[in-house]
């Protein structure tokens, strides 16, 4: 049986306009909805699911004992017209430099989105969504 794995915790603070800063662990990351000073929710959110599904086909090309000496994601989403304009179709291109066969690329491929890629699992609409609220009283 596999070790729980402990939540994941961020935190958005507002710093002006439509501008936050996140806190990811040790990390700082800036958020934008637009786009001026860094990249929007929706641009991260292709970014994570760019980043998780390479990560993981290169993971899985090595432990192949195959070498990648490479490897490119290029994200294409389009999105609704109307809100909350979520994308409708996704397209990814991994360019890959590797001495793996074009069956071991695309079996890794596939592990990625239907195994391993928790950031395209979490897409499921049967995920609950739990939001609470505080109000502080302006000083």
């Amino acid at each position: 049986m596999a070790e729980p794995i402990p939540p994941i915790t961020v935190t958005a603070s507002w710093d002006s306009a439509l501008e936050f800063t996140c806190q990811a662990g040790k990390h700082e990351v800036g958020i934008d909805g637009a786009t001026y000073s860094a990249p929007s929710p929706m641009q991260l959110f292709a970014v994570a699911i760019s980043g998780c599904m390479a990560v993981d086909i290169v993971h899985i090309i090595q432990k192949s004992r195959r070498k990648v000496t490479a490897l490119e994601a290029r994200f294409i989403g389009e999105r609704a017209t109307d809100n909350p304009r979520r994308f409708v179709r996704i397209g990814l291109k991994f360019a890959i430099t590797t001495d793996a066969e074009p069956g071991q690329v695309e079996r890794a491929i596939d592990l990625s989105r239907e195994t391993y890629c928790s950031v395209w699992a979490s897409m499921r609409e049967d995920i609950p969504l739990d939001v609470t609220f505080v109000i502080d009283p302006p000083d």
